[in-house]
């Protein structure tokens, strides 16, 4: 079914003037911390008399007779939030009108993609959004033998989190216990004994 072909694969399709344009991403699932490059497909847009809406003609139709050398004349500022950077096109030297813009997404999200430029004498700027960059630990298997500095940090903020949870049962244990010292001493050091052995149990799990 060729109207579904662009959705089958991630990809985005739009219209500009009287060409189709198609962005996705070269490698899927794309993840975060890998080099990665935005597909840019442009071809003509074929008359659709049935169809009023031009994204969904567009959308209706596989690219074909690409337009080649627009390499020169169209880059792509890609956003994430606050943040962009704008890239230049790479033109795939095996299909006329088909480029690519590389870089590495370092985090996972939505990112936007401005095509800006000119398509031979037709103006183009265009926002269009490629699918979601997924965290790279989602397909990590398995998982790394090396300790990372989030599994540190985790590690401490439970054992900080577990020593709390003590030192409170320490305080109402003293209100508790106010005139009997021994008991309170006793209970301190047992409480004692009970953050060593977290702490060895969490070290031995990170190893």
């Amino acid at each position: 079914m060729p109207g579904l072909a662009g959705i089958a694969y991630g990809h985005t399709i739009d219209s500009v003037g009287e060409y189709r344009v198609e962005i996705g991403w070269m490698n899927e699932p794309v993840v975060s911390g890998e080099t990665n490059g935005i597909e840019f497909y442009v071809s003509p847009l074929i008359p659709c008399p049935d169809i009023p809406q031009a994204i969904k003609c567009a959308e209706s139709q596989e690219f074909q007779n690409g337009i080649p050398g627009l390499n020169k004349t169209i880059k792509m500022k890609l956003i994430y939030k606050d943040e962009s950077i704008t890239l230049p096109l790479s033109p795939d030297h095996g299909i006329p009108g088909k480029y690519y813009a590389f870089v590495n997404p370092t985090v996972s999200g939505f990112y936007q993609a401005n095509i800006l430029g000119t398509i031979i004498d037709t103006p183009i700027s265009l926002s269009m959004h490629p699918p979601k960059v997924d965290e790279r630990s989602y397909i990590e298997f398995p998982e790394p033998s090396d300790i990372t500095v989030q599994q540190m940090i985790d590690g401490h903020t439970a054992l900080i989190e577990d020593v709390s949870e003590l030192k409170d049962s320490v305080v109402i244990l003293e209100e508790t216990q106010s005139n009997n010292f021994g008991y309170v001493g006793i209970g301190t050091g047992i409480i004692g004994i009970i953050i060593a052995i977290i702490a060895l149990a969490k070290s031995k799990k990170t190893n």
